[in-house]
């Protein structure tokens, strides 16, 4: 299969890519870098890609619970 994937000129990169764009959507910086197998700060790049703000997540977990 890679075989064929090759001649029609597609890599798995464009895929990953895409993956791994729309994961930074879905769950925080920190999990991202988890899944992933890369660093925080390169997760946080893809974050900021996907123009998701994780902010008002982290400051709502700080918040002590009554």
């Amino acid at each position: 299969m890679h075989i064929q994937l090759r001649k029609a000129d597609l890599t798995g990169l464009a895929g990953r890519n895409a993956a791994r764009l729309a994961l930074a959507n879905d769950v925080p910086a920190s999990i991202l870098a988890e899944v992933t197998g890369t660093s925080v700060h390169n997760a946080t790049r893809w974050a900021t890609l996907a123009k998701r703000d994780w902010t008002d997540y982290i400051a709502a977990r700080r918040e002590p619970k009554a």
